[in-house]
């Protein structure tokens, strides 16, 4: 073998080897970049509650939870929540927790993408709702849930895997959705 030869083998190899690398470290971080999908375990979400206090999705581990991702000021947040809210109403007693976690900047701050803060605790008096609210005026969720806008939904069964995933408003107690939850919550 030539010494030309050689070298185009050590540059074959060393690309080669470069290339295995690559697609070694895209299959170990594939979860940062795939979409957060039906079948998969939700992230955890770190967020406060209305009164400021930390809460973390992992807390609800064993129960039905339907995981909402909204904004004060989306137009389709505002126009699902009462759907949410008869759905709270009809189906809590039997267990389903639903949580919606605002991506609202604090009053007074601008999110990353330039607006305003919202007044999330007016908000939901407005609406009359009584499900949990959670903050996250970071946005955290949306980076980690990967996120196209809001809402978007994720509806987590007792095992601790999404079983619905909805991207956009939607009506949260249509007979289909009423019965879903009923199933998750007997099994």
């Amino acid at each position: 073998m030539t010494q030309s030869n050689r070298r185009q083998w050590i540059v074959v190899a060393i690309v080669v080897a470069a290339l295995a690398g690559l697609v070694a470290l895209g299959w170990t971080m594939r979860g940062r970049f795939l979409p957060v999908e039906v079948g998969s375990t939700p992230p955890e979400v770190h967020a406060t509650d209305m009164r400021g206090a930390p809460v973390r999705l992992s807390s609800l581990r064993g129960q039905v939870v339907l995981v909402n991702i909204w904004a004060t000021w989306c137009g389709p947040c505002r126009q699902e929540m009462p759907s949410m809210e008869r759905l709270y109403r009809t189906l809590h007693p039997q267990g389903l927790r639903i949580v919606a976690v605002s991506i609202d900047a604090a009053p007074g701050k601008l999110d990353p993408d330039g607006r305003m803060g919202g007044d999330v605790a007016g908000f939901a008096r407005e609406l009359g709702l009584t499900f949990d609210i959670w903050q996250d005026p970071g946005g955290a969720i949306r980076r980690d849930y990967r996120t196209t806008g809001v809402p978007e939904s994720f509806l987590v069964d007792r095992g601790g895997r999404i079983v619905k995933k909805v991207i956009g408003a939607t009506e949260w107690d249509d007979p289909a959705t009423v019965e879903l939850i009923r199933r998750l919550l007997r099994e």
